[in-house]
């Protein structure tokens, strides 16, 4: 039997994947999470996401009462397609093709396929991504088309209701600060700022209000501003 109340969340261990655990904890009775090895640069980003679990479970014991078994899958054969900047030393520019070097073909396509096929395994009906039209780095694999149409093959591939939910789709950095205070208060902006990784370079040398990170690369910049823009809103 499918389980309607159960959730399993895409939780790379940064900050978007932290506010859609957040999101979905507020929702479903029963929350798993899924956090895949695939070579990043950023590697640091698989240790905190056990920082974040465990303070998820002392800090918000109501929210700690619904977290699951928490997954870890390799999907290291992306290394083997080819390198990138998200993979490698590479530079961090934009390609001939327009997007940018940071850019993992079918990285997500893989991602929510390997969650669909956990989630089906553990008859959850339901799947968490923390991806993003908005405040995004043209990623195609991002866009709510490309979500819809792999919620369509996982449904006929598998033969099962599953959903994709996608909280944060359609809002800003800023918007995506101000949900992590609206599900958590400044407990939740504390836990983001010091516990998640969203720096490309895995750069956690250097501590800004907004959390660690290099400070210059495309994700640093991006959630800085957000930072910045929801703290004048605040």
């Amino acid at each position: 039997m499918r389980n309607a109340t159960t959730a399993l969340v895409l939780f790379s261990g940064g900050q978007d994947s932290a506010t859609c655990l957040a999101w979905a904890c507020a929702r479903f009775d029963h929350v798993e999470t899924l956090g895949i090895a695939y070579g990043q640069r950023h590697e640091v980003e698989l240790a905190c996401r056990k920082n974040v679990l465990a303070a998820f479970r002392t800090q918000f014991p109501d929210w700690g009462a619904k977290l699951g078994q928490d997954h870890c899958l390799d999907a290291s054969v992306l290394l083997d397609i080819g390198e990138t900047a998200l993979t490698s030393d590479a530079e961090i520019t934009m390609g001939e093709n327009g997007l940018p070097t940071t850019f993992v073909p079918g990285r997500n396509i893989l991602f929510f396929t390997l969650g669909g096929a956990l989630a089906y395994r553990r008859s959850i009906m339901h799947i968490v991504a923390g991806v993003c039209e908005t405040d995004y780095s043209g990623y195609p694999d991002c866009r709510d088309e490309t979500v819809k149409a792999m919620q369509q093959t996982l449904r006929l591939g598998m033969d099962t209701d599953v959903t994709l939910h996608t909280p944060l789709m359609w809002i800003d950095k800023a918007a995506t600060w101000s949900l992590a205070e609206e599900l958590g208060g400044q407990d939740l902006i504390d836990l983001i700022c010091e516990e998640t990784h969203t720096c490309y370079v895995g750069d956690r040398s250097v501590r800004h209000d907004w959390g660690y990170g290099c400070g210059t690369c495309p994700a640093c910049e991006l959630r800085a501003e957000g930072y910045a823009k929801y703290r004048v809103g605040a």
